[in-house]
């Protein structure tokens, strides 16, 4: 059973603020000495990191299409774990959702499933009275939702704010937040930049601490306080990582980290850990070798086109990554740990375990994704299922004339083959969320203790 207060932000529409409204809600809550576990609806990986920045604890997603509804409430209990109070920022618009015709995985879905107020965040830029009529479809919209109170962003001056309030008046909903037109405070996609924390650190930092400081004069903090403690109680017991398979050695997992590979589900890391597993970080744009005693690699997501230039000229490093590779011990690489792994990227010399070429495109690869694994690998035994999500601008393509790579990782449903698996390197551009599958982390915690036996007989 949890208690957490708790609210989620909305917006109207992508762009109405909603990430300003949450992250500078979470930074002026820390500011006031309360605890605060902040949450993302959806996959996003790059709000959480700003969250986490802000809140000075691990941004977390839910997401009821990768986890299952089912899911998201006892992962919300885990993460909020001794929190004072819980801000959760939408994706998209209010009730956008996976598809375009049904709630699944959508912000109000997530907020009836946790029994949490709704701060609905409006850009009245360019409204008046009409804004009322706006709020008026959303709060009525859904009537198993409670949009509970309005945050007013890109509002224009008093006079413009006095319009605004006293065509609201009437609904009964508070407007609890007015956030002027100023550059300042306008949206991350420009303030914070759409890049992850790990790449600007204390630019980001110091951009947090300012919003924190705005919203806290901008927005009443102890009304919105009570709207969180007004949230339903939720029934159940939190999630919480598998226990290590006693039959399982405690083994290594080399986590890339650093600018280059930032995108990490919280999850993942405390299920390898729970299956028995140390976790140990490593930066690939600026460290010569694998953390010692590696027996197996997780290479995330990130931004590797970014760092190319570094991430090439690190030759120990690629060199070490290919011998590992080669002795076939567990590799799993996701989207932009698949680039890494090519032999270029846009000509850059990468590590050169696959034998293809990655190029960077104008074309958007997106969306959600229910897999089924083609082959057996560390990951995944044959016939597997799992869902995931894709969100890419690149391309892979082996090199002409070459042997085929491997066999593919994935059946996409709908979609066709994706990714490859040879030897014990699984790759390919699908992020996953291992809550809902845990068998996943277990089965490649128990690769790396098998390639460390075998390792080891072969030494003896």
């Amino acid at each position: 059973m949890v208690g957490t207060p708790r609210i989620v932000v909305a917006g109207t529409h992508s762009g109405a603020g909603k990430t300003t409204v949450a992250s500078g809600l979470m930074a002026a809550f820390a500011r006031r000495g309360e605890r605060v576990a902040p949450f993302k609806v959806g996959p996003d990986f790059i709000d959480p990191s700003y969250h986490a920045l802000a809140a000075g604890r691990p941004g977390r997603n839910l997401d009821a299409f990768l986890s299952g509804p089912e899911l998201v409430a006892p992962l919300f209990a885990h993460g909020a774990r001794g929190a004072d109070v819980a801000i959760v920022e939408g994706v998209m618009g209010l009730f956008d959702g996976k598809t375009g015709g049904g709630e699944m995985a959508s912000t109000a879905h997530v907020a009836k499933i946790l029994g949490a107020p709704v701060l609905l965040v409006v850009d009245a830029g360019a409204m008046a009275r009409s804004v009322a009529a706006m709020v008026h479809g959303y709060a009525t919209f859904d009537p198993e939702l409670r949009v509970a109170g309005v945050i007013l962003n890109r509002v224009g001056s008093p006079v413009h704010e006095a319009i605004l309030r006293e065509a609201l008046a009437p609904l009964g909903i508070p407007v609890l937040g007015v956030l002027r037109r100023d550059q300042d405070i306008s949206t991350p996609d420009r303030h914070l930049g759409l890049v992850p924390v790990a790449e600007r650190r204390e630019e980001a930092r110091k951009a947090l601490g300012r919003l924190g400081e705005k919203i806290s004069r901008s927005c009443d903090l102890d009304a919105i306080s009570r709207l969180a403690a007004s949230a339903e109680r939720l029934e159940g017991r939190a999630w919480t990582p598998e226990a290590p398979d006693p039959e399982t050695s405690p083994i290594r997992v080399a986590v890339a980290t650093g600018p280059s590979f930032s995108f990490l589900y919280r999850e993942n890391l405390e299920l390898m850990e729970g299956a028995g597993a140390e976790v140990a970080t490593f930066d690939p744009t600026s460290e010569a070798g694998l953390p010692e005693g590696t027996d197996a690699l997780y290479l995330g997501g990130g931004f590797p086109e970014a760092y190319a230039e570094a991430l090439s000229a690190n030759e120990p490093l690629k060199d070490r990554i290919r011998e590992f590779a080669g002795s076939g011990r567990p590799v799993v690489a996701e989207c932009g740990g698949l680039l890494y792994l090519c032999r270029e990227l846009d000509g850059h010399p990468m590590c050169g375990v696959l034998d293809a070429g990655a190029t960077m495109t104008d074309r958007l690869t997106l969306g959600y994704r229910e897999a089924r694994a083609l082959a057996p690998s560390p990951l995944a035994e044959e016939g597997a299922t799992a869902r995931g999500h894709e969100f890419h601008y690149s391309a892979v393509e082996p090199r002409a004339g070459a042997p085929p790579l491997a066999s593919p990782a994935w059946e996409l449903i709908g979609r066709g083959p994706e990714g490859f698996v040879s030897g014990g390197v699984c790759a390919s551009y699908l992020h996953t969320h291992w809550a809902a599958t845990p068998t996943l982390a277990r089965r490649f915690v128990g690769s790396g203790a098998l390639g460390r036996k075998r390792l080891a007989g072969a030494r003896a």
